[in-house]
């Protein structure tokens, strides 16, 4: 089916939405040693390693496309293709996360990789005026807190830096379960203090009580977060609350957080009263646009065409653009709602 209305897609990792052939080429033109011989097979080994059984297995996709990002040209090349690619797509507004502590392996600095994605955004931008581009920055969870808070004490830095200069907001990813969320709360009191919009993944590979965590940082959004589906005061405190869940049915299906498309619980989260999302989450390693999750949506989930619409509508108010520009892609969206037969 055609969508013709504008999409958004708020939860969209870059370095799990690359062009192949891209990260194929940059690999042999800096000596990065590639987990296959060829580009196919390197193709095929992202669509075998998609269907991972877990979601800190899947995260090792990861680390081919982040070695060959950790300068500014090729940063700036994977962010100008990403946009290109989603203003192909059709897409009215995306909000592209990563971390830039990851990407300080060679000679640069965290504001230096934020720069680098800036400048592949403004340039992006330019040739394609028609899409709309946030960049949230990633804190990252890659052991006990205390292996890589000073790095996530920088990216806090940074994101104030750049924010309001195609910076919109803040995040939290990387391996759930380490420890428990809540041991990241001061990282959330500085965003607060310093007014940073935030979101957290949480309830994804691990249970309801990382969301019930997350609900005390002080966020308005939820990466993921679906499993707050099995604790119905947490959900009622969610919907009090006004928080979005960024739902990515693919990855979830794919990293066996939920076992099929028919039962994840997306369709129940929204007619509970939760402002429920759909996005893409990691578009090359998931092999999936928004289109794609939309027919899964239909066919599979249960939800139906205007509530994609509506759906949409939950991601121009939970995004961290301007307002103004919230108000334009709601008329369009609002316009878009077909008379219920």
């Amino acid at each position: 089916m055609k969508y013709d209305f504008p999409k958004l897609d708020l939860h969209l990792h870059l370095d799990g939405s690359f062009r192949t052939e891209t990260v194929w080429e940059l690999a042999r033109k800096q000596g990065v040693q590639m987990p296959s011989a060829t580009l196919e097979e390197y193709k095929q080994f992202l669509y075998d390693c998609s269907n991972a059984d877990s979601v800190n297995d899947y995260l090792k996709m990861f680390d081919a496309p982040l070695q060959v990002m950790q300068d500014r040209e090729s940063l700036s090349r994977v962010t100008y293709e990403l946009i290109e690619d989603l203003a192909g797509q059709g897409l009215a507004y995306a909000e592209i996360r990563f971390a830039p502590q990851l990407h300080t392996k060679k000679e640069m600095s965290q504001s230096d990789a934020v720069e680098a994605v800036l400048d592949g955004r403004e340039k992006a931008l330019a040739d394609y005026p028609q899409i709309g581009i946030g960049i949230i920055t990633c804190m990252m969870s890659v052991g006990t807190p205390d292996v890589n808070w000073k790095e996530n004490e920088e990216t806090i830095e940074v994101c104030k830096k750049y924010l309001g200069k195609g910076v919109v907001g803040i995040d939290f990813a990387g391996a759930e379960g380490i420890v428990p969320l809540k041991e990241y709360k001061a990282l959330f009191d500085k965003i607060n203090e310093y007014g940073i919009p935030a979101t957290c993944h949480a309830g994804d590979s691990q249970d309801w009580r990382t969301v019930a965590d997350a609900l005390t940082f002080g966020v308005t959004r939820i990466g993921h977060g679906h499993h707050i589906y099995e604790n119905p005061e947490v959900c009622r405190e969610a919907i009090a609350k006004g928080i979005t869940l960024e739902i990515c049915p693919t990855s979830n299906i794919q990293c066996k957080t939920r076992e099929t498309y028919p039962r994840h619980p997306a369709e129940n989260l929204y007619a509970s009263g939760m402002l429920v999302t759909i996005n893409t989450d990691n578009m090359t390693l998931a092999r999936v646009t928004l289109d794609d999750e939309y027919d899964h949506c239909l066919q599979e989930m249960g939800f139906e065409y205007n509530d994609l619409i509506i759906m949409n509508m939950n991601s121009v108010r939970a995004s961290f653009m301007k307002e103004e520009e919230k108000k334009i892609l709601l008329e369009k969206l609002n316009a878009c709602l077909k008379e219920e037969a």
